[in-house]
């Protein structure tokens, strides 16, 4: 109520002025358009930019002189235009139509300018030109994603293999000599790097170490079938102890009520890959360092060399254990199915969407390589594993549609989608085991930032590259 109205609204004089001056601008404005307009007639493109920028350089002198100090609002809009024009692709001339091809009366030259800069008017050649900005579809987007992060430099993978192959061959030399009673197999680098199903970096590698079993004394036993309930899992039984009692199989030594425990070898192997095995000297010989990393219920061993940091998950297996030719995995599990073998279904995932690409000539494992790699960068999308999205690409893979380069982005968004009904769903079953749901190891507000951030790389797709 003790407020002056004048302090709050500009007075009529104030509003006429500004007024009036924008209407003088206006006026020159048109001046300038039509300056600009028969210009580009005459001089084309190129000619008219170089007109353009001189009478605009006059139009800001004058408004420098006619308006107050603090008032800049013209100034900017005139830099505007200025950038505008040097922004002007330098195009070819396109030719003129009918009407106006008659000849044209050449200009008067102009008075040449002095030769050699002077110190009030330097010479300053103006930048009539640049490179129009590129307005890349999604698809070449996601091209150029695929070359730049997800491909892997072919000697980073070579590397990797070869020091895999050679930590191999010196790991197998050391469990015969340590458990020489122990019948290991030979021991055999492979993972997704071998199956170029690796996306980034050549940092990942698995080292299966395999059981050989005496055939005729061991049977599998479902997981759903023992007090587990675990229908990811499988036991492995001692049979035929009327004939072949116990002891008479190397074994033997790690049974626990009868079946084979994975928990106990891999007890056995971590204690010997911590405290027994020389891997300084190993390192050393190999050219980089090797720890086995104590942190982690896997065992797993930290390769640091001068051009690759590189993780080797060893695998303790049992395979081909029947006539499915099932990979079983000795694996970290908790509660009732720690004795138990992880089934892993990783190898036979990877021939199915192998022989589908190779059916069609498809993209079905270029796409999983590109959700890896959009993931693997992600805070939130970094807890959708290889399993996951591999599971999304085998059920879209089975679908009789266009698996062609070119539909490679339709794809990738088909497959968003089909991520965010399922994350709704709060399901993923896995698509050779359909009792197992992948995502049961995901808490309620784990699928709720997954969700989201599907959700909104779905409205914009490029925000995920």
């Amino acid at each position: 109520a003790g407020l002056n109205p004048s302090l709050d609204r500009p007075t009529m004089a104030e509003f006429s002025q500004k007024r009036g001056k924008r209407r003088g601008d206006e006026g020159l404005g048109s001046v300038v358009d039509f300056l600009l307009a028969n210009a580009r007639l005459v001089l084309g493109v190129g000619g008219a930019a170089v007109l353009g920028i001189a009478t605009l350089a006059v139009k800001r002198f004058i408004d420098r002189a006619t308006s107050p100090q603090d008032e800049d609002d013209t100034k900017g809009d005139s830099w505007k235009e200025l950038s505008l024009l040097k922004a002007t692709p330098n195009l070819q001339p396109r030719p003129p139509p009918a009407a106006l091809s008659q000849p044209v009366l050449p200009l008067a030259p102009l008075p040449s300018a002095p030769e050699g800069p002077t110190d009030t008017d330097p010479q300053v050649p103006p930048q009539l030109s640049s490179p129009a900005p590129l307005c890349l579809t999604f698809q070449e987007r996601l091209l150029a994603f695929e070359r730049d992060h997800v491909t892997i430099p072919a000697a980073q993978v070579a590397l990797a293999k070869q020091l895999a192959g050679d930590i191999a061959l010196e790991l197998q030399a050391y469990l015969r000599s340590k458990f020489p009673e122990l019948p290991f197999g030979p021991l055999v680098p492979q993972g997704p790097l071998y199956d170029g199903l690796q996306a980034g970096a050549a940092d990942h590698v698995h080292l299966l170490v395999p059981l050989v079993l005496e055939p005729g004394l061991w049977s599998l036993v479902p997981g759903v079938d023992t007090v587990a309930r675990d229908p990811r899992c499988w036991a492995v039984r001692r049979t035929q102890l009327e004939f072949r009692p116990r002891g008479s199989s190397p074994w033997d030594r790690f049974l626990v009520g009868g079946y084979l425990s994975s928990r106990v070898l891999l007890e056995l192997l971590r204690k010997a890959l911590a405290a027994s095995v020389n891997w300084p000297a190993i390192g050393s010989l190999l050219g980089c360092l090797i720890r086995p990393s104590l942190a982690s219920e896997e065992l797993l061993l930290e390769v640091q060399h001068e051009r690759l940091e590189l993780t080797v998950a060893v695998l303790v297996a049992v395979p081909g254990a029947d006539a499915d030719d099932r990979l079983l995995l000795a694996w970290p599990l908790e509660g009732l199915a720690g004795n138990l073998w992880l089934q892993d279904l990783y190898p036979v995932e990877a021939a199915r969407l192998r022989a589908l690409d190779d059916h069609d000539s498809g993209t079905r494992r270029r796409l999983l390589l590109l959700l890896c790699g959009i993931c693997r960068g992600h805070l939130a999308l970094g807890q959708l594993g290889l399993s996951h999205l591999t599971q999304v690409v085998l059920r879209l893979g089975e679908e009789d549609v266009d698996w062609a380069e070119e539909a490679l982005a339709e794809r990738f968004l088909q497959a968003l989608e089909l991520l965010i009904g399922s994350l709704e769903q709060a399901s993923l079953p896995c698509h050779f085991n359909p009792c197992v749901n992948l995502f049961d190891s995901l808490s309620e507000e784990d699928i709720d930032d997954i969700g989201y951030a599907l959700y909104s790389g779905l409205q914009a797709p490029e925000g995920l590259l």
